[in-house]
């Protein structure tokens, strides 16, 4: 019994093992962020800063949506979480309209030379 106090007293509470975390990740280590997150949303899914720090740890655009969407469903009026959502998908939208874009101004150039091209051939004189 005095062996389960002492390691009690030892292993952090979940508000410290939270804090440890994000001074992990502060110094770079992510990956031991990571795992300690990871140790907070096991006693706590819903937690919104560990929640908000695994998406900030993210590797991938596609990992970092995941984890802002668990922000959300756990609380929908977070106000940072929908903002980097809705900031990405304005992002990926202005890629789509970009790609758009060019391929408008290179389809317009190629009717104009197109264009062109039959102009010369009709007004030229026969030979």
């Amino acid at each position: 019994m005095a062996s389960n106090q002492f390691e009690a007293a030892q292993s952090p509470d979940r508000e410290q093992l939270l804090k440890m975390a994000m001074t992990t990740a502060k110094q770079g280590n992510k990956q031991a962020a990571r795992m300690m997150f990871q140790q907070v949303l096991a006693g706590d899914s819903r937690n919104e800063r560990a929640l908000m720090w695994m998406a900030q740890l993210a590797e991938t655009k596609d990992e970092r949506i995941q984890w802002l969407n668990r922000v959300v469903a756990a609380n929908p009026l977070n106000e940072q979480a929908n903002a980097a959502l809705h900031k990405m998908q304005y992002s990926s939208k202005a890629k789509d309209n970009r790609v758009i874009l060019i391929f408008g101004v290179v389809a317009g150039v190629l009717f104009v030379l197109a264009l062109v091209v039959v102009i010369i051939l009709i007004t030229r004189p026969p030979a």
